[in-house]
């Protein structure tokens, strides 16, 4: 039997995690820039840290640029820095692995929300109008654009960002005695807080359903296998963030294998934290660590690891790159009056600037 089928997925969580957890949710930006306990590799290491985050691997730039979702369009040198990704752990949560965008965000936020097999948030009180992610996206063109990327070809499959903001289709709600009508600017902007891939997981009973669920995306599993080969992906959970947000403090023992659970973050900072104990008896208090998360960063939790609590205490507005801020619009900077206004996605220029999207994936059997 798998070490995590002897987890309860209902246990609390202890109480230093959570003291912990509300200190850096009530940390401001100029404090976050200066905690010497929070992990920041884009900062520095200090002495301290330095003596408990040890660099285990590497994960090569060949391998890096094979899994990006097939890309075809301009490398941005930002995004996919030429060089190999060192992979470091930290000795008080050993089998955590830190360090991978726009590729792989279109995937998640264009074709598989827009697949009805995975299940959303909003799902629980309205109905999704998955018939006008469809609209005009046959007679989308791109005038005046020479490259003929992966993205661009996008446009072709349906997607709610096909539907422009001002859009008066309405998702209906279930019951409207209890809830009103969202448009799809509500539903992309606030709404949607989380989609579900593959194994559709059973937030209320904290289980997976004994019935076929919706395949997980090959493309998408390709990617993750391709850095992460030692784990299967079978399931997994898009949170979306905008600041103001958390993600608790849990476990994610629900699965009934101990593979690692890979996380990657793409959009604005977030503070993430991660310790281990049951309760904090005798006055010891659990291991726990703060890591400042940045667009790219990959966190796989794996080992002893694989079971810690974790959450997302703050997000940091305003620090997704500037290269992905333009999101779902191109990124391309307009330079000819006459190409001003073709993008398709103009509408809806800058959604990202505000927002954290994290892929949290996990096999769910051994």
């Amino acid at each position: 039997m798998a070490r995590i089928q002897l987890l309860d997925a209902r246990q609390k969580p202890p109480a230093s995690i959570k003291a912990s957890y509300k200190l850096y949710q009530k940390l401001s930006l100029e404090a976050i820039v200066t905690d010497p306990g929070i992990i920041d590799f884009s900062r520095g290491l200090s002495t301290e840290q330095a003596k408990n985050c040890k660099q285990v691997s590497k994960i090569l730039y060949s391998t890096v640029r094979l899994a990006g979702l097939q890309s075809n369009h301009p490398r941005n040198e930002e995004a996919w820095p030429p060089m190999d990704i060192a992979v470091y752990e930290h000795e008080e949560i050993p089998g955590e692995a830190l360090e991978t965008q726009r590729n792989l965000l279109s995937r998640l936020m264009h074709q598989t929300l827009a697949d009805e097999r995975h299940k959303t948030n909003v799902h629980a009180h309205h109905r999704i109008p998955y018939h006008a992610t469809h609209r005009a996206s046959s007679t989308v063109a791109l005038p005046g654009s020479d490259v003929q990327s992966s993205e661009s070809n996008l446009l072709f499959n349906p997607s709610f960002f096909n539907m422009v903001p001002e859009s008066s289709e309405l998702f209906l709600p279930l019951d409207p005695n209890a809830h009103e009508p969202i448009t799809v600017s509500q539903f992309l902007c606030r709404k949607l807080r989380w989609l579900t891939l593959g194994g559709q997981y059973d937030w209320t009973k904290k289980t997976y359903p004994t019935e076929d669920s919706p395949r997980f995306p090959e493309d998408i599993a390709d990617f993750a296998r391709s850095i992460f080969p030692e784990m299967r992906p079978e399931a997994a959970i898009v949170n979306i963030y905008s600041p103001g947000d958390t993600l608790s403090v849990h476990r994610d023992v629900s699965e009934e294998s101990d593979k690692g659970l890979i996380s990657i973050s793409l959009g604005c900072d977030g503070i993430f934290i991660a310790g281990f104990g049951n309760e904090d008896d005798d006055g010891i208090h659990p291991a726990h660590l703060a890591v400042r998360l940045r667009s790219g960063d990959a966190v796989y939790m794996s080992g002893q690891a694989r079971f810690a609590w974790h959450g997302v205490p703050q997000i940091i507005p305003k620090t997704c790159p500037g290269w992905l801020g333009e999101w779902p619009a191109s990124n391309r900077i307009d330079t000819e009056p006459q190409k001003k206004g073709t993008d398709c996605y103009e509408g809806w220029r800058g959604w990202m600037l505000d927002k954290r999207v994290n892929l949290n994936i996990r096999q769910i059997k051994d």
